[in-house]
């Protein structure tokens, strides 16, 4: 059991996923002929005519997401319905049968050229189901597809994310469609080499299982084969492996990386987990709908870019092509409320001296400030290009590590564990009480509370 431990610690991340986990925070931007239709799902039959985004401003939607602290954007080049934001050469279910700019636009274009003059990342969203697409539901139609991506890889600069998800309902001939996801990922490997795919069962960053912005008490990157079944196997099988029923594993599994169902797994791979959830209750934009609240979003950045996952905020443009007053007011709070928590001038100096231990599976860190401060949360990264190893924590009270002194109990780290303490102290101590192997941090920032 030792020895697998240490195998699962130095399961590690591609440089693509340790780009992707650095991004942490991004938008997601869910734009189609839904919008004109006060839809969810479209149905595919829609007219390209309706769609019509007299005002689009991209440079309006990027200067609203990097107000919030966001580093990224993912745009919606094609959902369900099959209607696409370029000219595809394939479809003329898209934009150039659309009277914005006269069938001459181009929104994924407008919108990867302003994330480049943001300084921010671009990535698309291309639905595998199609509604529209009379090739779903036959062989002809992973052909179709690949083509479409192919166009969406080579003819916008570089990707950061290509997102995919599940959904597999019947097309226009009834039938539905086996993806050739394996062909999908070959074709993005070959022209977008960096970017990270998102799927349900990897290969580089799976769902995390629900829409409420919620990550696990214990959320790993080191995960069972049997979930990111598209991942790269990185070592041998579990100890109790062998006649073991893994069936029920599924991105809702609470216990997804712990120890219960890695011993029993055929390998492990490396794939973290994403946040997605909308700035608003619809992924599409609704006139009537509010934005979440202030609070709600804060809550969901500590308890996704602060829990070991990256965090995909959806925020849905107008019919006119501009975002929702509302939603970037509450966009422009949120970076503001970030900024107080966590910007340069909450930061703490500290002092900090790894303490010897005579327990490889644990350690301890002291630190130390020169007067006493009044501390609203600890931030801890794990080098996690080693490997993700930290399984139960304790942040204390000075340098006693006995239960009086506990004031903050945690289980996983890995790229970022945000730990709210709300404490006054000269000093205190980080107790690694359990990890699979030598634990290596790669940064401990103590931030205080900031004046109301």
């Amino acid at each position: 059991m030792t020895e697998f431990l240490k195998t699962a610690a130095n399961v590690k991340p591609s440089a693509r996923q340790l780009s992707w986990f650095d991004t942490e925070f991004y938008a997601f931007i869910h734009f189609t002929v839904n919008t004109y239709t006060d839809m969810e799902w479209g149905l595919g039959n829609e007219d390209p005519a309706i769609f019509n985004p007299y005002d689009l401003n991209c440079d309006e939607w990027v200067e609203s997401v990097k107000k919030a602290g966001m580093k990224g954007m993912v745009l919606t080049a094609k959902h369900h319905d099959g209607f696409c934001l370029w000219p595809s050469a394939y479809t003329e279910h898209c934009v150039k049968n659309s009277p914005w700019k006269g069938g001459k636009g181009d929104v994924v274009r407008e919108c990867a050229e302003a994330c480049r003059r943001g300084g921010i990342k671009f990535g698309f969203y291309l639905s595998p189901w199609d509604r529209n697409s009379k090739y779903y539901g036959t062989d002809a139609y992973n052909d179709y597809y690949v083509n479409q991506l192919t166009e969406l890889l080579t003819g916008y600069g570089d990707i950061f994310m290509v997102w995919f998800d599940g959904a597999c309902g019947e097309g226009p001939n009834g039938k539905k469609q086996v993806y050739d996801f394996e062909r999908y990922i070959e074709v993005i490997r070959k022209y977008q080499p960096d970017a990270c795919i998102f799927n349900d069962h990897g290969p580089d960053v799976r769902w995390c299982g629900n829409e409420a912005g919620q990550a696990r008490r214990a959320e790993w990157a080191v995960v069972p084969c049997e979930l990111c079944f598209r991942s790269e196997v990185q070592t041998g099988a579990g100890p109790f492996a062998e006649g073991a029923d893994m069936s029920y594993i599924y991105n809702s599994e609470q216990a997804l990386g712990e120890l219960n169902n890695i011993i029993t797994s055929r390998g492990l791979v490396f794939a973290g987990a994403e946040i997605d959830m909308s700035i608003r209750r619809g992924w599409f934009w609704h006139e009537k709908e509010e934005p979440h609240s202030l609070e709600r979003l804060f809550n969901t950045y500590l308890n996704s870019c602060g829990a070991n996952t990256c965090f995909n905020l959806n925020v849905p443009p107008m019919p006119s092509g501009r975002f929702d007053p509302r939603d970037i007011a509450r966009l422009e709070e949120l970076g503001g409320a970030l900024k107080k928590a966590f910007g340069e001038e909450r930061k703490v100096p500290a002092r900090i001296t790894e303490l010897a231990s005579d327990c490889p599976a644990q350690a301890k860190y002291l630190i130390e400030f020169d007067e006493p401060v009044d501390i609203a949360y600890v931030s801890l990264m794990e080098d996690i290009a080693k490997g993700q190893r930290i399984e139960t924590f304790k942040i204390c009270a000075g340098k006693n590590t006995e239960r009086d002194s506990v004031r903050y109990h945690g289980y996983t780290v890995g790229h970022r564990k945000i730990c709210p303490v709300n404490i006054k102290a000269d000093c205190i101590t980080l107790f690694v009480t359990s990890a699979r192997d030598r634990v290596n941090m790669r940064d401990i920032t103590v931030y205080s509370r900031a004046a109301d």
